[in-house]
């Protein structure tokens, strides 16, 4: 299975007793449908994500880029403290390909400014 959707919050790197090592982070999946009365409807699901190959990839999965994930989906089933059973989904990664970057933060915690769009040109062209 393959999902595409943007990182959330930057990866961590978690250690199990036994040694091993796992990148976990989280992928948000944006869809959109027209309902039959014309209604536009946005549906965002969100995946918790392990990575088992290598820890070193952490660097490189910072919140806000846009990735491609490749692997098995599972669901994990428990119950909260109140005995309401709740659910999520886990997907378990085997690659990982880049699609965009996240954009670059200023020290003041915002995104640079866009430089100004170019004027289009008003040559008439005879094509």
């Amino acid at each position: 299975m393959e999902i595409t959707g943007r990182i959330t919050a930057d990866a961590k790197i978690s250690k199990l007793t036994d040694g091993r090592e796992v990148t976990g982070f989280t992928l948000v999946h944006n869809d959109s449908y027209q309902t039959k009365s014309g209604d536009k409807k946005q549906v965002s699901t969100f995946l918790r994500c392990s990575y088992w190959i290598t820890p070193k990839i952490t660097d490189y999965l910072k919140k806000g880029a846009i990735i491609t994930v490749y692997g098995r989906i599972g669901l994990d089933v428990y119950k909260d403290q109140q005995g309401e059973a709740k659910g999520s989904l886990t997907f378990h990664v085997n690659d990982i390909k880049f699609i965009a970057r996240p954009a670059a933060v200023t020290a003041t915690g915002s995104a640079p400014a866009q430089p100004a769009s170019k004027p289009e040109a008003t040559d008439d062209l005879p094509f």
